[in-house]
C-alpha cells in the first residue's frame, strides 16, 4: 500500500463525518504542535497497562520495541461578517466564510537499543483556513499553513534520531507516547535528537496550551507568538538538539535549518548563511506544595537573507518602489533574535494555569511563525475529573499581540507580510479570547467546540471585531 493510500485508509473513519469547506482553495493544515497524548502512562514495573487506554482506539503496548499510532484532526471553522471599511491583499475576508481543515498523521518507531530509537512520522494535511489563513496575526486554527499550492499529498513531518546518554544510575519513570518511546530513563541524562522535526516538538512546550488536538486552535495561544521559531511552511525544520535533564531543572539546545525566503517551503542546508540557534532552560521549583511550577526561558537567534522594514519604507519613500517591499531590501548576514518566558503552575487536581510572554527585535522582518514582536499570553486549562468525566478537556485563554514601529509604519504605508496587508493601519493590539470544552465521545474520538472573538484583526482597529466558533472532531488510534 503506497504511503499515500495509508493515510488516506487512516483518516477515512473521519472524513465522511467532515462538513464540506465553502471556501475556495486554500492552505492546507499542517503543523501539529504537540504529539496527541495516546499512550497509557506506564505502571511501576514498565508492564503494559490499560490505564487510560479509552483515550485511543487501539491499546499501545509499554514493552514492545516498536510503535505505530496515528491521529485525525478535522476542524470547521466559521466567522459571520464584520465591520471593514476597506480591505487589502492580505486582509481577513469581511464576508462570512466558513472552512474545515484536517490533518492525518502516522507514528511509526522503533527502539534498536534500550536507548536508542528511531522516529518516523509521514502525514497528510488538506482543506482551508478561514480566509486564506491570512488576516491575522494570531491566526484561530493551528492546523492551517500558509502556502494554497502546497496540496495533500503525504509527506514526511518528522524522522529522526533519539539517543539517551546515561549520566546517573538512578532512574525513572516516563510517559510513552509517539515521540519517546522510553518507559524508564536516568534521572540525570542527556538526550540527543538529529534528524527532521518541529522546534516546538521540545521548546516552548506547556501542559495546559501546546496542543492543538484536544486544547486551543489559536496560533499564539497554543505557541509563543513572539517566538519565530526555525521552520519550513509546514512547520517542520533539519537539525540536531542536545537536552540535558536532572532533578528540579533541564537544559536545551539546538541548531536547524531556517527556510530559503520567509514561509518558504525550501530550507537553505547552507548553514553559513542560513541557520538558527534555539536555546531554552527550564526550572521545576515547587512553589505551591504538592503543585510542582515549571518555568522555561527561551531565547533564540535566526540568520537568513531577511529584509529590514526601515530600509523598505525608506526606499518607498524615496520612490525607489511603488509600494514598500520587504522583499527587495533582503540582504545575506541579517540576525532575528528573541526571548521568552514559559510559565504553567497547577492549581488543583483538575486545573492547570499557564502564561507566556515573548519578545524579538522589529527591525527584520518576520520570517518562519507569525508576524508579532511582542505578546503576552494567560489562561488555564483542566479535564472534567471534576464531574466524573477525566477524559474531558476545557480552558479559557487571552492574548495580546503587538508589532514594532517600523513594523507598523511598514504595513500602515501598503507593505505585505507573509500574513498581513490591509492597505493602512489604524494601529491597535491584536487581543484574543478563546474558550473551548472537548468531550471524550467514545475510546478514542472526541468532539470539540471552540469559540474565539478577536479585536483588531491583523493591528487594525477599523476592522472587526471578528467572533469564530468552531467545532473540531479528534481521533487517536
Amino acid at each position: 500500500m503506497s504511503l499515500r493510500n495509508l493515510l488516506l485508509a487512516a483518516g477515512a473513519v473521519l472524513w465522511p463525518l467532515a462538513p464540506a469547506s465553502v471556501c475556495a482553495q486554500a492552505p492546507p493544515s499542517a503543523n501539529p504542535t504537540a504529539a496527541p497524548q495516546t499512550a497509557a502512562a506506564p505502571d511501576q514495573q514498565g508492564q503494559d497497562s490499560d490505564q487510560d487506554s479509552s483515550a485511543t482506539l487501539s491499546p499501545h503496548s509499554e514493552s514492545s520495541r516498536f510503535w505505530a499510532s496515528g491521529q485525525g484532526n478535522i476542524i470547521l471553522q466559521w466567522h459571520p461578517a464584520f465591520r471593514s471599511p476597506y480591505s487589502g491583499p492580505n486582509s481577513l475576508s469581511a464576508a462570512a466564510q466558513s472552512a474545515t481543515s484536517r490533518v492525518f498523521t502516522l507514528y511509526l518507531g522503533v527502539q534498536i537499543t534500550k536507548s536508542f530509537e528511531v522516529i518516523f512520522s509521514p502525514e497528510s494535511a488538506g482543506g482551508a483556513g478561514v480566509g486564506a489563513a491570512l488576516g491575522l496575526a494570531g491566526f484561530t486554527n493551528l492546523d492551517v499553513v500558509r502556502n494554497p499550492e502546497l496540496g495533500a499529498n503525504p509527506y514526511v513531518g518528522r524522522f529522526f534520531v533519539h539517543k539517551t546518554f546515561a549520566l546517573s544510575s538512578e532512574s525513572e519513570p516516563a510517559e510513552r507516547g509517539p515521540l519517546d518511546l522510553e518507559t524508564t530513563v536516568p534521572v540525570r541524562r542527556i538526550d540527543l535528537r538529529a534528524g527532521k522535526f518541529s522546534m516546538v516538538d521540545s521548546f516552548d512546550l506547556n501542559s495546559a496550551g501546546s496542543d492543538s488536538h484536544l486544547q486551543f486552535l489559536n496560533w499564539t495561544i497554543d505557541d509563543n507568538g513572539g517566538y519565530d521559531y526555525a521552520a519550513d511552511t509546514r512547520g517542520y525544520t533539519v537539525g540536531v538538539e542536545a537536552e540535558y535533564h536532572d532533578r528540579g531543572w533541564a537544559m536545551r539546545f539546538s541548531e536547524a535549518l531556517m527556510p530559503r525566503v520567509a514561509n518558504g517551503i525550501q530550507l537553505d542546508w547552507k548553514i553559513s548563511r542560513s541557520r538558527a540557534e534555539n536555546f531554552e532552560f527550564e526550572l521545576r521549583p515547587t512553589v505551591i506544595p504538592k503543585r510542582q511550577t515549571i518555568a522555561r526561558l527561551l531565547t533564540y537567534a535566526n540568520h537568513a537573507e531577511m529584509g529590514d522594514y526601515r530600509e523598505a519604507i525608506n526606499a518607498f519613500l524615496a520612490h525607489q518602489t511603488n509600494v514598500p517591499d520587504i522583499v527587495a531590501s533582503r540582504a545575506e548576514g541579517r540576525v532575528k533574535y528573541g526571548f521568552g518566558v514559559n510559565l504553567e503552575q497547577p492549581v488543583n487536581s483538575w486545573i492547570t494555569a499557564f502564561a507566556r510572554w515573548g519578545w524579538n527585535e522589529g527591525q527584520h522582518e518576520s520570517f518562519a511563525y507569525t508576524e508579532v514582536n511582542e505578546t503576552v499570553s494567560l489562561g488555564a486549562a483542566g479535564s472534567g475529573d471534576r464531574w466524573h468525566r477525566k477524559l474531558d478537556h476545557l480552558g479559557a485563554a487571552f492574548t495580546d499581540n503587538q508589532i514594532s514601529g517600523d513594523h507598523r509604519r511598514y504595513l500602515q504605508l501598503g507593505g505585505s507580510g507573509f500574513l498581513l496587508c490591509d492597505g493602512n493601519l489604524n494601529y491597535g493590539h491584536e487581543k484574543i479570547v478563546e474558550a473551548f470544552y472537548t468531550a471524550h465521545l467514545w475510546r478514542g474520538v472526541f468532539g470539540s467546540f471552540d469559540l474565539q472573538h478577536v479585536n483588531n484583526p491583523g493591528y487594525n482597529r477599523d476592522r472587526g471585531p471578528v467572533l469564530m466558533p468552531a467545532m473540531r472532531l479528534h481521533v487517536d488510534f
